[in-house]
């Protein structure tokens, strides 16, 4: 017996369904009121249901996986070719159903609210941290239209605010001292945001044996390691090491035609903002090669230059933080320590 597939197009009120009968073909579309989408699921028999994961799929995924469906989340990378002509939400649940019944597609998983606050904390952290670069760059802007320079970085400006301040004080009106002043306060509190969500996620680490394991991995912080294991979800849905640090967008990009096949950067597909953070743990380790004594690193630096290095630990370290995730182990030096 032939399962039924429905594609679903996700909206703030409207929800549209695309349905096509497996036995006759016969193509059925439904218009469905937010409140109604549940009734009418758990009124279905179970079937399989396509959607695109967007903001709030994950949610709707759990809500109908409870109800007895099988929900598979695609990518939206994998959805739009198939949009044919005008944009609607009709022909959006088309193109889903139509991508959900392509082969060796890779589906998103369904991430747990648990998982899903973890990232929340995660995307509040970067604002704060865009927010208070704005502020000090601001602040950085208007001394240096006086012509005072603040130092670049965070913490180097603020240890040189008082001096600089005090002898751009006798210069500048005062309102605009008091103003200044003003803008450094909030700079502070925007700091105490980000201190306060570092420690929630310093938490989630301590409470997730999972994220400590990770942590154990050389350059993974609480950062790397609580983002990393939220955002894979399962590491069983990837068959090796290779194929997550494919997923992270650290493989070479490849393009070729006659038969020869080029390698060029790294794709850079996925999430952008966890291969950010793989990069910056492996510019942690290429940093310390010297002092780590590793020999395939300190040959890697020697043969390749030091970004391509980088990204070449990196990929390692995606596929070491797999392994420890997919088999329930421990972090083993020795594994890091003999070859790439």
């Amino acid at each position: 017996m032939k399962t039924t597939v429905i594609g679903m197009d996700i909206a703030k009120h409207i929800f549209q369904l695309h349905r096509v009968d497996p036995h006759t073909g016969e193509i059925t579309r439904i218009k469905l009121k937010r409140v109604q989408v549940t009734p009418w699921f758990a009124q279905h028999p179970p079937c399989r249901i396509a959607m695109e994961a967007c903001g709030g799929a994950h949610h709707w995924a759990r809500t109908l996986s409870a109800l007895g469906h099988t929900v598979t989340l695609l990518p939206p990378r994998a959805v739009r070719p198939f949009v044919q002509r005008n944009k609607t939400d009709a022909a959006d649940a088309q193109a889903i159903w139509i991508a959900s019944q392509q082969p060796g597609l890779r589906p998103v998983a369904v991430k747990t609210e648990t998982q899903q606050s973890v990232l929340a904390l995660h995307r509040l952290r970067a604002q704060l941290l865009k927010m208070r670069i704005m502020q000090t760059n601001a602040l950085r802007g208007i001394l240096s239209e006086f012509g005072h320079v603040l130092p670049e970085g965070h913490a180097a400006l603020l240890k040189a605010w008082p001096r600089v301040l005090a002898d751009a004080e006798p210069q500048l009106p005062a309102a605009l001292v008091v103003s200044l002043r003003e803008q450094r306060q909030r700079v502070d509190h925007l700091q105490e945001d980000i201190d306060a969500l570092e420690q929630r996620l310093q938490q989630s680490l301590r409470d997730t044996p999972a994220c400590r394991r990770v942590a154990e991995i050389p350059g993974v912080g609480v950062l790397t390691a609580t983002a990393v294991v939220a955002t894979m979800g399962s590491p069983a849905a990837f068959a090796n090491g290779r194929e997550f640090a494919a997923w992270t967008g650290l493989v070479p990009r490849q393009t070729g035609t006659g038969g020869r096949i080029r390698q060029q950067g790294i794709s850079k597909r996925g999430d952008r903002y966890l291969r950010t953070l793989l990069m910056h743990a492996a510019r942690s380790i290429v940093r310390r090669a010297e002092a780590l004594h590793w020999p395939w690193l300190l040959a890697l630096l020697q043969r390749r230059p030091y970004n391509v290095a980088v990204a070449a630990v990196a990929n390692k370290l995606a596929r070491t933080i797999w392994a420890v995730l997919a088999h329930g182990a421990s972090y083993r030096p020795s594994a890091w320590q003999a070859t790439t």
